[in-house]
């Protein structure tokens, strides 16, 4: 069933200086926030995604209008043009050969819709490759992976059960929900209802089962959510609440196609194995990861099915028997280069990328990186990782809503707002909008004992307004050290008159030390607290755990379950993590 990678966060705190000239100022309209102009956060997304292959990306994951779809009917003239080659390529006598066991909710008309929706899978190339050829080789690749996920598996030999003699590979699509779930149960529900961006991004409707469904079994509310958002135009709700139209309508074989064509990084998508358009990496070189079908097969279910321990094991044994069926009965070319297993293959969840350069990701993180010269030491960029995140490098607009924080997904960030464009210098002297020179005391929140304060961070305090030189917390500003006064008067030194007496003053105390001036700020304040004694930190792409293991991750203890693999990062309890106290 597909299962697309949880969440992961990666805090780091190392000095830098600002990478990208953005205009960074208070938000005159939210203490505490800060304004930045969209121009400046798409010049910042633009220059971390100019490598071609992210426009590629993009492309092949546009999609058709629903009513344009639901207008497709297998021989019309105005079918667009990717479903048209689809029909010549495989036409409806070739779909009934390789579907007499399917499930009615199966239908060519359907399968055609599912191909429409995405104008990329059965494209047309303009670099000289044979468009034909790949669209077909596309289908085929795809219902070898329907035989195996949702196929009958009965022997040709076995004719109470499969009286029309058919080939395993002619047995695809008979399973249209997971086997032993029915609609109206709930179920598949881990992770719902949780405190985390996944909740907040993709809600879990009371009652709904987020079992199994459609071609390539679709599981899971965050999967549910992701693929109702290419479908319904970023509505997540739509399949969130009724997830059954993922088995009852043309969505059965549309996530299968989705799910085809989306990069889950770092792992390509399906069809760019399939039409080369995708480079293996050296570290994927390296891992014996390159063309053909057992590929396509990492990408699907690497964990599981591939590496040499996997080698006899049943799932990758029939797939790569059913694709070799259907590739030897459709005379499929298989170039010098391609390999139709995967054991030889390191899989991609086991894969250690730290440190690589020709690794393209596609998800969107805060970047944690402490910068000198903005405000509070925060970057106000988002980075690129390797992991699933709250926002989609492959989806505009999100680049923006990361560093916006839509989903409540960051770590201490600031509230950012954006505006259109630049910030207006207001009449006073300096940047900012409309800034005073010496503001009034009281303009700025008062400063606060316990709370955290980073350098640029304003307070009023005793009279006078201070500017944190770095992190800080409480330290008084009227002693200096990391405050500076920038304005108001000087904290009075007569006390007022007829002060309270002290309970119990101190006898003869110490007199105070005078604080340094101008000490050098501390370098990375501590994110994470020390883990506790003989728990192992967590390093995603480094650590690896057995179930049952515990490790401390921001902060926080978790146990192993479900075999998670290295970039499976704990935060919160889900699929692969239980949330502990730590003792």
């Amino acid at each position: 069933m597909l299962k697309m990678k949880h969440l992961a966060v990666l805090v780091g705190c190392t000095l830098a200086t600002s990478s990208f000239a953005m205009d960074i100022q208070p938000d005159p309209e939210n203490p505490g926030g800060y304004v930045i102009p969209r121009a400046d956060i798409e010049a910042a997304e633009k220059a971390k995604t100019n490598d071609p292959m992210y426009a590629v990306w993009a492309k092949a994951l546009e999609t058709l209008d629903n009513a344009k779809v639901e207008a497709i009917q297998p021989g019309l003239a105005s079918n667009p043009s990717n479903v048209i080659r689809a029909e010549r390529v495989f036409p409806e006598t070739e779909w009934d050969f390789l579907t007499g066991m399917a499930a009615p909710e199966y239908t060519y008309t359907r399968f055609l819709r599912a191909i429409g929706k995405f104008p990329a899978f059965c494209g047309e190339y303009t670099d000289g490759r044979d468009a034909d050829a790949i669209c077909k080789k596309s289908i085929i690749t795809a219902f070898a992976h329907f035989a195996q996920e949702t196929g009958g598996h009965i022997a040709i030999d076995n004719t109470w059960d499969n009286p029309e003699g058919l080939e395993e590979w002619q047995q695809a699509l008979v399973h249209v929900r997971e086997m032993g779930w029915s609609e109206g149960q709930p179920g598949y529900t881990t992770g719902c209802g949780g405190n985390d961006w996944q909740n907040r991004k993709w809600p879990c409707a009371d009652g709904q089962g987020y079992f199994g469904r459609g071609a390539k079994q679709l599981s899971y509310h965050f999967n549910y959510g992701a693929f109702s958002e290419a479908m319904y135009a970023g509505d997540a709700t739509v399949l969130l609440n009724n997830p059954a139209l993922v088995a009852d309508s043309w969505l059965n074989l549309a996530s299968a196609i989705w799910f085809f064509l989306t990069p889950q990084a770092p792992k390509p998508a399906m069809l760019h194995v399939i039409d080369r358009t995708w480079v293996p990496s050296q570290r994927e070189k390296d891992a014996g990861i390159g063309y053909g079908f057992g590929t396509t097969i990492n990408v699907i279910n690497g964990g599981i099915e591939c590496g040499e321990q996997n080698k006899d094991k049943g799932q990758p044994v029939n797939r790569i028997r059913y694709w070799q069926g259907l590739q030897n009965h459709y005379q499929i070319p298989v170039e010098a280069d391609e390999v139709d297993t995967c054991w030889q293959q390191l899989p991609y969840g086991s894969l250690n990328l730290n440190g690589a350069t020709d690794v393209l990701y596609t998800n969107w993180e805060a970047d944690y990186k402490y910068h000198s010269d903005r405000p509070g030491g925060v970057s106000f960029e988002c980075k690129l990782v390797g992991y699933q995140t709250a926002y989609s490098a492959l989806v505009k607009g999100d680049y923006e809503k990361c560093v916006t924080d839509v989903y409540d997904a960051q770590i201490s960030w600031p509230e950012v707002r954006v505006i259109d464009g630049p910030i207006d210098p207001g009449p006073g002297p300096g940047p900012g909008p409309n800034p005073d020179p010496d503001p009034e005391p009281g303009d700025f929140p008062a400063w606060e004992a316990t709370k955290v304060y980073t350098g640029g961070d304003k307070v009023s305090h005793k009279g006078g307004n201070f500017e944190a030189k770095w992190w800080t917390q409480g330290d008084d500003p009227a002693n200096g050290g990391p405050w500076k006064q920038i304005g108001g008067t000087t904290p009075p030194i007569d006390p007022p008159v007829d002060p309270e007496p002290p309970v119990d003053p101190p006898v003869d105390p110490e007199p105070p030390i005078d604080p340094p001036v101008d000490p050098e700020p501390p370098v990375d304040p501590p994110v994470n607290p020390e883990p506790p004694a003989g728990v192992t930190e967590w390093v995603a792409g480094q650590t690896k755990v057995s179930n049952g293991d515990m490790v401390t991750n921001g902060g926080k203890c978790f146990v192993a379950k479900n075999n998670p693999g290295v970039w499976e990062s704990p935060t919160a309890s889900n699929w692969f993590w239980d949330e502990v106290p730590c003792k």
